[in-house]
């Protein structure tokens, strides 16, 4: 079925699909670094469809963990042919911080065209866990401080959030299709933007959640109608507000009493300490969405 020339006819050849699954790094991204930078080349069936060695999944390995150190995907590939032992470089000072500055001028221009640009190009050529821990949640971090009460702040935010609402909503209907069992609910906290929720579902879609995202928020008895319709594993409250704990305190205590999945909370509003809830059953996540996947992964397998 597969061009196996220089390679063993007993050793295994995975899919894409697989090979996203153990990599973490989705197959647009991984297409992206074979086409573009020539990263990888795996095999090929007669049909064209790809086959990746275990080779192939120990390169992308440690292309992540160039990424993750700051180099840029475009000397990524110089750095592979080293020696592993070579170390890395110190991160790429001003990659990221120029992404950063691009995408916070896009948005205060309101250029939609650059907007996608920038979102493309970065969840092409780098895993989403590091777009949001470099790019997204930095700019939301200092968009949200910048926009306070400024004239146009309002036009910004709504212009954004309708950008992320269509981009990062078409990624979560193809990804619901591949998706496993395990449903995440996310719903943003009363008078709240939608921002950081959509962010969470991007990084919970990454880990192979079906999501089930909603842009507004709702009283705790139709949450827990949502819960139970949904099929939902677990409930994610997310929000960029960190000054509700008088909120979080009144509602989520019985909140958390009535339902039987884990509620969790991300986002800033997840600084609040946990002596400010006074019940359990609810998690606090924090703000760095990826770690936030991490513990909730691990909290939904122990339910």
């Amino acid at each position: 079925m597969s061009d196996q020339a220089n390679h063993p006819a007993d050793a295994p050849l995975y899919p894409i699909r697989e090979v996203s699954r153990l990599t973490g790094v989705n197959a647009v991204t991984l297409r992206a670094w074979e086409r573009r930078y020539g990263l990888i080349q795996p095999k090929r069936t007669p049909k064209g469809h790809r086959l990746y060695a275990k080779d192939d999944i120990a390169r992308v390995e440690r292309i992540l963990q160039w990424l993750n150190r700051g180099v840029p995907v475009s000397q990524v590939r110089e750095l592979l042919e080293q020696p592993e032992a070579v170390e890395a470089p110190p991160p790429a000072a001003g990659d990221w911080d120029s992404q950063r500055r691009q995408l916070l001028a896009a948005v205060e221009a309101l250029d939609l065209e650059r907007l996608e640009a920038l979102f493309n190009q970065a969840l092409a050529l780098y895993p989403v866990t590091t777009c949001l821990d470099e790019l997204w949640q930095p700019v939301l971090r200092e968009l949200e401080e910048r926009w306070d009460d400024r004239l146009g702040a309002d036009l910004q935010r709504r212009t954004l959030e309708a950008f992320l609402r269509t981009r990062i909503g078409t990624r979560l209907y193809h990804a619901n299709a591949q998706a496993g069992e395990a449903t995440l609910l996310i719903v943003p906290l009363p008078d709240d933007g939608p921002m950081w929720g959509l962010l969470a579902a991007l990084a919970a879609a990454d880990r192979g959640y079906r999501v089930q995202w909603l842009d507004a928020a709702l009283p705790p008895q139709e949450l827990t109608l949502a819960v139970e319709r949904f099929h939902a594993t677990a409930l994610l409250l997310a929000s960029g507000r960190a000054e509700r704990a008088d909120l979080i305190r009144r509602q989520l205590p019985r909140l958390a009493e009535q339902l039987e999945v884990p509620v969790a909370l991300c986002g800033p509003v997840a600084r609040i300490r946990a002596a400010d809830l006074d019940a359990s059953g609810v998690e606090l996540l924090g703000d760095d969405l990826s770690h936030a996947m991490t513990r909730l992964k691990s909290l939904t397998q122990a339910a």
